[in-house]
């Protein structure tokens, strides 16, 4: 995986609409299990994170493996995924949702940024968490942890299908997340779905103006009265939705 893939026309629809618009349109597909639990953002004002996943799989520790010395060896596979995640790709950890030490601190993430990686996560938990907080980059993850992730995470595999947060993550799935967490597309659905994903929010920003002015949402959301769907285009083409 070199570069990103997305189109460009892709990404930037899924800049615009919330993981709670994206569940729905995969849960028409029959995929239910997409968001991904325990998660979230060090710093909801991020605003979205879209890419590519890149991932990292950590296994139970063994204690005579997993001493600080590691970190010598130049292909440990937390520092390499750290240093071949594309530009454009966000970095997924499959941590066991294990918090109890961290998948990675303020340096490791700021390197990330500094690659141009659209994001992190993890079902683990960061150290160095104020500080991450305040890079302006999307990083998402259980809840602050400053134990190293030697004392019970050994980091093992680069970019293979792994779980996070009891969702299947497979490399190049489309990552996205928001306020509220991170939603997981496979990758050959992508496009459709942000397709559908923007329809959706136009429509629900109609209804939101429509429940702000009074009016009952029966009959409107959903839109079973058949002239909603009248006044919907006339709200779209005055908006220019």
């Amino acid at each position: 995986m070199s570069v990103s893939t997305i189109l460009a026309a892709t990404r930037d629809k899924l800049m615009t609409v919330s993981t709670a618009t994206l569940c729905t349109a995969l849960y028409k597909r029959g995929l239910r299990h997409q968001f991904i639990q325990d998660v979230r953002p060090l710093n909801a004002d991020c605003g979205n994170m879209v890419g590519e996943a890149f991932t990292l799989r950590y296994m139970p520790a063994r204690e005579d493996l997993n001493q600080l010395t590691v970190f010598k060896d130049r292909q440990h596979p937390q520092r390499v995924a750290v240093e071949t995640c594309p530009p454009g790709a966000v970095l997924v950890m499959d941590s066991r949702k294990d918090p109890r030490a961290a998948s990675a601190g303020g340096i490791l993430v700021s390197r990330l940024a500094k690659r141009g990686v659209a994001g992190v996560v993890t079902d683990g938990g960061f150290r160095d968490s104020p500080e991450i907080s305040q890079l302006g980059f999307p990083a998402y993850h259980n809840r602050p942890s400053a134990p190293t992730n030697l004392t019970h995470h050994q980091a093992i595999d680069i970019n293979v299908p792994i779980g996070c947060g009891d969702v299947p993550v497979f490399p190049g799935d489309i990552v996205v997340g928001d306020a509220e967490g991170v939603v997981v597309i496979p990758a050959h659905l992508a496009a459709e779905i942000a397709d559908e994903a923007v329809e959706m929010t136009a429509f629900e920003d109609f209804v939101m103006e429509e429940v702000a002015k009074g009016r009952a949402i029966i009959g409107l959301y959903p839109p079973t009265d058949e002239h909603v769907a009248d006044e919907f285009a006339v709200w779209r083409n005055t908006n220019k939705r």
